[in-house]
């Protein structure tokens, strides 16, 4: 028999509650608990508690129980937690705009490993970057571009699933407030601390990148991860360069810069159909997700974040937060170039050696 706290004496109604309570626990014990009868006894019993502290007047009683809002199924992961802190931030781009646009094509999206599928005819993705294209480095009120020449085929990928090349016109970044959160992309709601987009357009089928970014197959977009780590030799060339171009619309000249530098040495990558993360939203990217992170340090990012959304003069706001909010996947398959079945079955159980006999 399960008897009420001794602190619920004196509180008027509350013990002809519990005892209304008390018989309801039986019964559902006869009849649901089965053979997981001590978890879900547990269930039962707490939230039995909290319908009775929600009404008992006392609030010292309800501080000393401290029960949970909701009784979670499972527990909580890190990634999970962080996944729901993640989406409640708002960049100031998306105060202005619907969120929720037409199409069922949108970005980002959540990679989901399980559901994604091997194409084995997915071909290796090509990259050749001139150094020399590179042209200037501005913050333009939500990330800072560095921006490359792109009359020519200069700086340009080709294969994975593309069928043109694509010319690169600028590469970004999008990262967090804190390092737990900051990537556009998550993979099984993993967020990672930043995630680096190199935008590239279709010049075979298009005149110009206005033209490519509002059609269909018009960009291809390279996204890369980052993980905090090792400090990253190559990024801190950019990193140096951030505190002249704090406030917003501020622009100087950097020069021979490879951005294929900032690529991991893995080729693996998923790819799907999808948007623009920013107005105009427009569904024309063929997003080419790498599964390799790689590594930057702490006080990178968090020269990253000395960054500003406001222009001089105005009150300052940090550049941080500045991802878009995942959208549905809808009726969209999002492919691999590698298997991954080794990744489905790393929870599977070995099996028993049958080779050994028992005396």
């Amino acid at each position: 028999m399960i008897r009420p706290p001794a602190s619920t004496s004196g509180i008027t109604g509350t013990l002809s509650l519990w005892n209304l309570k008390t018989l309801q626990i039986n019964q559902v014990s006869a009849n649901y608990l089965g053979t997981d009868r001590g978890f879900k006894l547990k269930m039962v019993v707490m939230n039995s508690l909290r319908v009775i502290l929600q009404v008992a007047p006392c609030k010292l009683l309800k501080r000393r129980f401290q029960l949970p809002g909701l009784l979670p199924v499972r527990p909580c992961s890190l990634y999970t937690c962080t996944y729901k802190s993640r989406n409640r931030t708002l960049h100031p781009l998306w105060e202005s705009v619907d969120l929720v646009p037409a199409g069922d094509r949108q970005s980002p999206i959540n990679i989901r490993w399980r559901d994604s599928v091997y194409d084995p005819g997915l071909k290796p993705l090509t990259i050749s970057y001139d150094p020399a294209t590179c042209l200037h480095i501005w913050n333009n009120g939500y990330s800072f571009l560095v921006e490359f020449e792109d009359s020519t085929d200069k700086s340009v990928i080709e294969g994975g699933p593309l069928d043109h090349n694509y010319r690169l016109k600028q590469f970004h970044f999008h990262w967090g407030a804190i390092d737990a959160w900051g990537s556009e992309h998550t993979v099984d709601s993993k967020c990672y601390p930043a995630e680096l987009h190199l935008v590239h357009w279709n010049a075979v089928k298009f005149e110009s990148f206005e033209d490519a970014a509002v059609e269909e197959n018009g960009l291809a977009v390279i996204g890369v991860f980052l993980k905090l780590g090792k400090h990253h030799k190559e990024l801190q060339k950019l990193v140096e360069t951030l505190p002249s171009i704090k406030h917003k619309d501020t622009l100087v000249e950097f020069g021979s810069f490879d951005p294929s530098c900032l690529m991991p040495t893995c080729p693996d990558y998923w790819t799907y159909s999808g948007s623009l993360t920013t107005p105009p939203l427009s569904e024309s990217v063929t997003w080419i997700i790498k599964k390799q992170p790689v590594e930057v340090d702490h006080d990178q990012l968090e020269q990253f974040r000395t960054l500003l959304f406001t222009s001089e003069g105005e009150k300052e706001k940090r550049m941080v937060d500045n991802f878009r909010p995942l959208q549905p996947l809808m009726n969209r398959t999002v492919r691999s170039s590698f298997r991954h079945d080794y990744v489905l079955n790393r929870h599977a159980k070995p099996k028993p050696d049958t080779s050994q006999v028992t005396p």
